[in-house]
């Protein structure tokens, strides 16, 4: 008993010696472009103006956005909205009927009485009914000292609601047409 101590201690040891520590903190990737901060035209103040983060939110909900939280005192603006995924599947799920077709399973037993075989065939073909896959988007817009800033992710899940995809999408495409938009608003008021 004495001789199987230090053997596990040292197995112990040798174990936590693998565990490492993350060079860096999780960030989003890729990172969010520089489109995604640019000046509201608005005189530099701490707290936000009323009238940009109105012409925000008429911005977003012009696109199809839901406004879920505002808080004015912070400036900040967080929307989303959701779409059916029409085709998207996982093709390692077998509900949608994607991955192997045809399965043959089978068995062989012996007993007292004598043997038996069995065998079976299934198919694995058909939808996933449960649910349509979705795509969520959403969006954070934070208004303050001047300028705005944009956090864009997408997120899209499975026919049992599972999360499959993830990732950051504050790209130049979507900010500029952001920008170009909330212009547009502020030059036009009432427009939206």
């Amino acid at each position: 008993m004495k001789a199987i101590l230090p053997i596990s201690m040292t197995c112990l040891l040798l174990v936590t010696g693998c565990q490492t520590v993350p060079e860096r903190l999780p960030q989003a990737e890729p990172a969010p472009s520089a489109a995604c901060y640019f000046p509201s035209d608005q005189p530099s103040q701490k707290t936000p103006s009323l009238e940009v983060l109105t012409q925000s939110i008429g911005v977003l909900e012009t696109w199809g956005f839901e406004l879920e939280t505002t808080d004015t005192d912070l400036g900040l603006v967080t929307a989303s909205r959701q779409r059916d995924l029409i085709g998207y599947y996982d093709p390692y799920d077998n509900d949608f009927g994607y991955g192997r077709n045809m399965r043959v399973f089978g068995g062989f037993g012996l007993g007292r009485g004598g043997s038996s075989i069995g065998l079976g065939i299934g198919g694995g073909f058909g939808a996933g009914f449960r649910h349509q896959p979705v795509e969520v988007e959403r969006v954070s817009l934070l208004a303050r000292d001047g300028y705005i800033r944009l956090s864009r992710d997408i997120r899209r899940f499975d026919h049992l609601g599972d999360l499959r995809e993830s990732y950051s999408a504050s790209n130049d495409d979507f900010c500029q047409r952001f920008q170009t938009a909330f212009k547009q608003a502020a030059a036009t008021p009432g427009a939206l």
